[in-house]
């Protein structure tokens, strides 16, 4: 890193780089890089709104940036993958699955019941997040980025922009931003 550094001019993304909002996060230096460039993608393509973007990766991220342009804060749950594997590592009989397209609601056996377990607890915990995030703020804009985001998208109830790159758009716009610095 001192190699480049010395050879090149380079934006490193941690807690100490000047960020384009405000950050009202309690513990800013534990705020993932992550959660920093999608809250930046918000404050660039959604100026003077409240956006809750939802990342469904790894972990379920909710962050919230509100209409003047500050970051809040949000939520950390595990993603489809880690359900899986949870049930699967912390029980004894329990196969690990990967999620299925075509799901019931109501399993009739152990593997039916495990996808409607995880399919319908991860649509249902981030409609529920959507529902109690549209009762605090007023025309709330929602995205929905990540590596399963595909996924889920189209079994959501709430109206949302799914964008797959909306993470890269973050970290584009924090280089732009800190060129001229």
């Amino acid at each position: 890193m001192q190699k480049l550094q010395e050879d090149y001019k380079m934006v490193v993304l941690d807690q100490e780089l000047p960020q384009v909002f405000s950050n009202s996060y309690a513990t800013p230096k534990t705020l993932g890089n992550d959660r920093i460039a999608l809250v930046s993608a918000a404050s660039k393509l959604y100026p003077n709104q409240n956006v809750l973007v939802i990342d469904a990766g790894t972990c379920i991220t909710f962050d919230i940036k509100n209409i003047e342009n500050e970051y809040l804060g949000g939520a950390i749950s595990p993603g489809l993958q880690m359900r899986y594997q949870a049930m699967n590592t912390f029980t004894e009989n329990l196969p690990l699955l990967e999620p299925e397209e075509a799901v019931d609601l109501i399993g009739n056996t152990t593997i039916k019941s495990i996808q409607s377990g995880v399919i319908f607890g991860i649509t249902a915990e981030i409609d529920g997040v959507i529902s109690m995030y549209n009762s605090q703020f007023k025309d709330l804009t929602i995205i929905l980025t990540g590596g399963d985001s595909v996924f889920l998208c189209k079994r959501l109830k709430n109206s949302i922009f799914a964008n797959s790159n909306f993470l890269l758009e973050g970290l584009n716009y924090i280089l732009e931003f800190n060129k001229s610095q």
